[in-house]
């Protein structure tokens, strides 16, 4: 048996990374040989749970597309949550004003994951400290819109959205349930089995003259370890039945397939169909989510904000100050490596303040072992929302 640490002899022992059984890595009882003691393994999965270990397969990969261009991601801590949004953007002005000049309308992509928790969900501050910043700068027609698992136009009332179309009367605003207006383009991802499976995604997020604006707060997640502008994007787009329509459909769910490689690799796959159309992405950090999210994770009162015109850049410097390794986030890994955007942070200037100023460490999801499992070999279908076999 070749020599490993302890970490990664019980990192491979929990299956994460290699996926391959304990009988073809580490034993229990030569677990305990190199040093565990009387630690158990429910109990050795619950600790990575916090504390991952680093992954022992060499990523990123080369990039297949590399990305020639130096991306700005502006990095902004303050008291206010709209004004903190709204110095974000104006930060990275010079990159955001020849883009919004070609566009014909400005479409704010809002999460609204679960409309019951507003947690979860993008807060009415933030899109306001965007209007500000629009409000001089774009006189075409403002579209707030989103394709929720659930119930759209409920979410709009719930998190109080409503009131903004009243509250900037001058901006044309409307507020679009993605899943009721029903129009759509379809993009291609894999099922479960790797069969070319086509989805219906929302057609105004391909829309070639709409100014793409994700807005959201970063989060831990239940499946993709994190979640920010790209995981918005790609799991908001796909649509859904309208609530009041039977029988009912998903094709967020032929996104979501049960394994974790297909996941991530969906993700992919209809961010490359989006990243066109993409405009800017503002991640409010004001008060983000650690622990078990997208629904069920705790607050963290940071107070940043952070936005750029390359929403993998944005993403990339928002894993990094949550205390995450980059090389864990599989769908990000793949847009990076295919040019979608830039993940390396060597190409990646940050204006104002510093990732290490306002770094914290984020309480992972408790399965987030099952969700490392997309670096291994291909295996049997297992949902990493699910508490690993080991565990059970």
């Amino acid at each position: 048996m070749r020599r490993t640490t302890l970490a990664a002899g019980l990192f491979n022992a929990c299956n994460v990374g290699y996926h391959t059984s304990m009988s073809q890595n580490f034993s229990r009882r030569e677990l305990f040989r190199v040093g565990a003691g009387a630690l158990s393994l429910p109990c050795a999965v619950r600790l990575f749970a916090q504390h991952p270990p680093t992954p022992v397969l060499d990523l990123p990969p080369v990039p297949i597309v590399p990305v020639t261009h130096r991306s700005t991601v502006s990095l902004v801590r303050g008291e206010n949550r709209r004004k903190m949004v709204f110095d974000a953007l104006m930060a990275i002005d010079k990159d955001m004003a020849p883009a919004l000049k070609r566009k014909k309308s400005v479409l704010i992509k809002v999460n609204l994951v679960n409309p019951g928790i507003p947690l979860a969900c993008t807060h009415p501050d933030a899109i306001r400290g965007i209007l500000d910043y629009l409000g001089p700068r774009f006189k075409g027609p403002i579209v707030i819109g989103e394709a929720s698992s659930r119930d759209t136009m409920a979410g709009f009332d719930n998190i109080k959205y409503n009131s903004l179309a009243s509250e900037f009367k001058s901006q044309k605003i409307s507020l679009v349930d993605f899943n009721s207006e029903g129009k759509f383009a379809l993009t291609q991802t894999i099922d479960t089995n790797l069969h070319p499976t086509p989805v219906r995604i929302a057609a105004r997020l391909v829309d070639p003259d709409a100014f793409v604006l994700n807005c959201c707060r970063p989060k831990t997640h239940d499946a993709v370890i994190f979640t920010g502008g790209v995981k918005n994007m790609t799991m908001g787009a796909p649509l859904r039945s309208p609530i009041k329509e039977t029988p009912t459909w998903s094709d967020k769910t032929k996104v979501h397939v049960t394994g974790t490689q297909q996941h991530n690799y969906n993700m992919y796959l209809v961010a490359q169909r989006l990243a066109p159309s993409w405009g800017a992405n503002v991640l409010d950090g004001f008060e983000a989510m650690e622990g078990n999210g997208p629904n069920n994770g705790t607050p963290v009162p940071w107070k940043i904000a952070i936005a750029s015109t390359d929403y993998v850049a944005a993403d990339r410097i928002a894993l990094e100050a949550m205390g995450m390794d980059p090389k864990w986030i599989g769908y990000l890994q793949y847009c990076g490596q295919m040019g979608l955007g830039n993940y390396d942070a060597s190409k990646i200037d940050v204006i104002g303040e510093t990732v290490a100023s306002v770094k914290k460490t984020f309480k992972l999801h408790e399965f987030v072992d099952n969700q490392l499992k997309w670096m291994g070999p291909l295996g049997p279908a297992e949902d990493p929302r699910r508490a690993p076999a080991a565990a059970k």
